[in-house]
């Protein structure tokens, strides 16, 4: 998984086909069934936007944590070179399992994995996903729709606030079963000086029209 030098450039890297269109369909037919969820959340009663999103229950779906467990490793590597670049102590071991163990140790406990649904006219306001002290700097979204029939709108959003500078917002092209790799909250440039940190949020424009569905992996657990 050569991630590293579009995540550096860019600030996120795509996994193009990561999931064949019958798994998106499946885990998307999944919202409504309740006992898969811990909790659900309507985002306009939190000012987060408009839409609906679901955090799933452990255990968790096979596929879905099949997914969390294989593409931790690559990530840990990459999430280590960054705390090392900003002179973070922090580190996080080469399996997913020994880095939950770590955030139910310290009380960060509830899953992270999220399905999201949106309809005509809801969107997702910028963010960042930070449920606790510990944080793995590196998350995923899946693209469960497909653009060209499913629905229109609905771009996947970053931005990035550069110290002293305007921020930069990037539009993220998605496909049916595409994922998307960026930071949960920060990342390091290169500039003249060194290297400095820049603060990253995520988002969803609205959609015009149909539905769309997005697999949210987060890898630390929630407080």
């Amino acid at each position: 998984m050569s991630l590293n030098p579009h995540l550096n450039d860019h600030g996120y890297a795509l996994l193009p086909g990561l999931l064949p269109p019958a798994d998106c369909r499946a885990l998307a037919a999944t919202y409504d069934n309740d006992p898969l969820f811990r909790s659900r959340v309507v985002m306009a009663r939190h000012g987060f936007g408009r839409g609906q999103y679901a955090y799933f229950a452990y255990p968790l779906p096979a596929l879905v944590a099949q997914l969390r467990t294989a593409l931790y490793p690559p990530l840990a590597a990459i999430a280590n070179q960054w705390h090392e670049a900003l002179g973070l102590a922090a580190r996080f071991p080469p399996e997913h399992r020994d880095y939950l163990e770590r955030c139910h140790a310290a009380g960060q406990t509830r899953p992270t994995p999220l399905l999201l649904r949106y309809g005509p006219g809801d969107y997702n306001c910028l963010h960042q996903d930070l449920y606790g002290d510990l944080i793995f700097p590196l998350q995923v979204a899946i693209l469960l729709a497909d653009p060209r029939t499913d629905f229109t709108g609905g771009e996947f959003v970053l931005t990035e606030q550069r110290p002293r500078m305007q921020s930069r917002v990037q539009v993220v092209p998605l496909g049916l079963g595409d994922a998307v790799v960026f930071p949960v909250h920060h990342r390091p440039v290169t500039g003249s000086r060194g290297v400095y940190r820049v603060h990253m949020r995520h988002g969803v424009s609205a959609l015009r029209s149909g539905h769309r569905h997005t697999l949210g992996l987060i890898f630390h657990d929630a407080a």
